[in-house]
């Protein structure tokens, strides 16, 4: 069995949700290893870099990492960050998008766990419980919106293009979950050659159809967050406009299982592999 982690969506401003699996890290592998990044200011705006370890001596590409909500100082993401610097050779910028206000933490007990042995009293509090976190999520959402969120991306780019102008003679970008929405307002302008999103939060059909980069999507099927209908009519469109695109659909995992962490089901910690892999061979694939 996968570890307990529920999914919670949370409606925000204009339809947004978010899970635990978006804000909330999993734990660990034991063999995770320590971040090897720094956190350096770019743009005015935190930064975790992480740089291959060849790196200034051997050229390198430039990918801009989107978080989910946990944000820039989660391990998980940190790490995750390394992976494309070390098994990719990308000088990996992961910006805080949130200025020092990652989403609260979204877990709570299942309401299908309530069982009868349990008082009216105890259920009403685990229901308010789930209520109160829901609504927090709610307002964390309203202070990270796209007009105050997209700008942050921009900025960062631009100075990261400057700091590290041997690496920007292209750039990447992936995004998890908070994340991957932007990714897809990258793709839609020149700022970027390409772009893979994993399951992608608050994602439009709009924002696909925008799409003109070349773009990666790991999806989970029956995603409440990204759901099916949104992802086979966004899929439908780029195929039809001959738009370079990659869409793999994970069954029987949850709503963020690309990002790091450790899993009990071996199926699960496959797909996880899987996934990485995806993401990463879609952007060595589109280096010139």
């Amino acid at each position: 069995m996968a570890s307990e982690q529920n999914t919670l969506p949370a409606e925000g401003p204009g339809g947004h949700v978010m899970g635990e699996h978006c804000t909330t890290d999993s734990p660990l592998p034991s063999n995770a290893g320590t971040p090897y990044g720094e956190i350096i200011k770019l743009g005015n705006v935190d930064c975790y870099v992480t740089k291959p370890p060849d790196y200034p001596h051997v050229n390198s590409k430039l990918l801009l990492f989107l978080t989910n909500g946990v944000g820039l100082h989660s391990k998980n993401n940190q790490l995750q960050a390394d992976y494309y610097s070390k098994e990719g050779g990308f000088l990996v910028v992961m910006p805080d998008l949130f200025d020092g206000d990652p989403a609260p933490i979204a877990g709570a007990t299942k309401t299908d766990e309530i069982t009868g042995h349990e008082s009216v009293i105890e259920q009403l509090k685990t229901k308010a419980a789930e209520g109160i976190k829901l609504l927090m999520i709610d307002l964390w959402l309203a202070r990270h919106t796209p007009e105050k969120t997209y700008p942050i991306i921009l900025s960062v780019l631009e100075a990261a293009k400057e700091e590290f102008a041997d690496a920007a003679s292209q750039v990447f970008c992936v995004g998890y979950c908070f994340g991957g929405k932007y990714v897809l307002k990258l793709a839609s302008t020149a700022e970027i050659t390409a772009g893979a999103v994993a399951h992608g939060t608050a994602v439009t059909l709009e924002d696909i159809k925008a799409v003109v980069k070349p773009v990666s999507f790991v999806c989970v099927e029956g995603d409440a967050l990204f759901p099916d209908e949104i992802r086979e009519d966004g899929r439908k469109y780029l195929q039809d406009n001959n738009l370079e695109h990659e869409m793999k659909v994970y069954g029987s995992v949850p709503h963020g299982f690309a990002v790091m962490g450790s899993y009990d089901d071996d199926l699960i910690q496959q797909a996880q592999k899987e996934a990485n892999a995806q993401m990463l061979d879609w952007l060595i694939s589109h280096e010139t």
